[in-house]
């Protein structure tokens, strides 16, 4: 079980300089609003991916009125370092040796953040939906992660060549047919990745929903994708006649979606506030346990504001689970001190508390 023993922030959103030693497996944060508490759950998860949960520009990240930022972080035996110099331009090291590429980093120390607005999740539009499964295939499995590189660098190449068509008339059929094959490897294998994810997660999310909400519902969910239906270069030539209208593709794992309905319904027009709270969590835990299942050993646990999604019966559903049942570390954020130390005292298990 990997855990998060020291991390020092400098110049990191609203830090100037500091550090925090972790002594437990279960570690409460708690501070009002703008201290710190969601900004210091960042910087955990930016060493474990190399990039921030919540802000897409790295030159965003740094505090006010600073260039570049540092965060320095050990889990196990592990020293993990990444220094932005506000150039555009970070380094990334793991014991002294540094990357060349980012995305090798990615599953080496296996994370599950949840956080509010995460319900984006659910009732957002599938790109959501797809980006989760994505952050657990690419954390599970390496390959995964680079021919989703390839796909997207190769779908972007024919998304503008197909502009290129409409603006000067001429279509180059030879050139679209290279790049139709060469994203034929890529789709085919994302796609049966993404299948059997599906296979596995689909039945930890209904056994999660059911934990947390305390009762069950006809809740059903399906993976989604042009795929299912036949292979890609049919895919493609039903398309091809839209890809030239639109100037973009519209054939490929790229418009794949989880299905979420309850009792037959839309689950986002439909679910009450509980049930999408308590569908959130179930599909992170889910994410949870498949990671744990892949690496051997539960990934680090981020749970920000949940005291303010769940009901006081969901929360503790959710607590037993997240501190009993499981052995991994888990950093819980809350503004109310008192609401924390006592929800944690119930569990009956060791922990840390930090005030900010």
């Amino acid at each position: 079980m990997p855990l998060l023993t020291h991390i020092a922030v400098t110049q990191f959103k609203n830090y100037g300089l500091t550090s925090f030693n972790f002594t437990e497996r279960i570690v409460g944060i708690c501070g009002l609003n703008g201290r710190g508490k969601t900004n210091l759950l960042d910087a955990i998860y930016y060493l474990c991916f190399t990039k921030s949960y919540f802000t897409r520009n790295d030159l965003q990240i740094a505090q006010f009125g600073k260039e570049g930022f540092r965060l320095e972080g050990r889990i196990d035996e592990h020293k993990i370092v990444c220094i932005h110099r506000g150039t555009g331009k970070k380094e990334f090291y793991v014991d002294e040796v540094a990357y060349t590429k980012m995305s090798n980093h990615i599953g080496k120390f296996p994370a599950v953040m949840v956080a509010p607005d995460d319900v984006e999740l659910i009732t957002g539009n599938s790109e959501e939906r797809r980006r989760y499964m994505d952050t657990v295939l690419s954390q599970a499995d390496p390959v995964y992660l680079q021919q989703l590189i390839v796909y997207n660098k190769i779908l972007q190449q024919r998304n503008s060549l197909l502009k290129r068509f409409a603006d000067t008339g001429f279509t180059d059929w030879q050139l679209l047919e290279t790049i139709d094959e060469q994203l034929a490897g890529p789709c085919n294998y994302i796609h049966q990745k993404r299948t059997e994810l599906a296979a596995t997660l689909i039945p930890l999310v209904l056994s999660f929903y059911i934990q947390i909400a305390g009762k069950d519902e006809t809740l059903e969910l399906e993976y989604q994708s042009q795929l299912n239906e036949g292979d890609f270069f049919s895919l493609l030539n039903q398309c091809r006649q839209k890809d030239f209208l639109l100037q973009r593709s519209n054939g490929g794992i790229h418009k794949d979606d989880i299905d979420i309905r309850l009792y037959n319904q839309p689950f986002k027009s439909t679910a009450s506030q509980g049930q999408r709270k308590s569908l959130l969590f179930a599909l992170k835990l889910a994410e949870f346990e498949i990671l744990k299942s892949y690496k051997n050993e539960a990934p680090l646990l981020l749970l920000d504001d949940v005291f303010e999604k769940l009901d006081d019966s969901r929360m503790q559903h959710l607590l037993q689970w997240v501190c009993k049942q499981n052995n991994g570390q888990v950093f819980i954020t809350d503004t109310h001190y008192d609401r924390l130390q006592q929800s944690l005292l119930a569990m009956n298990e060791r922990f840390q508390l930090i005030s900010l």
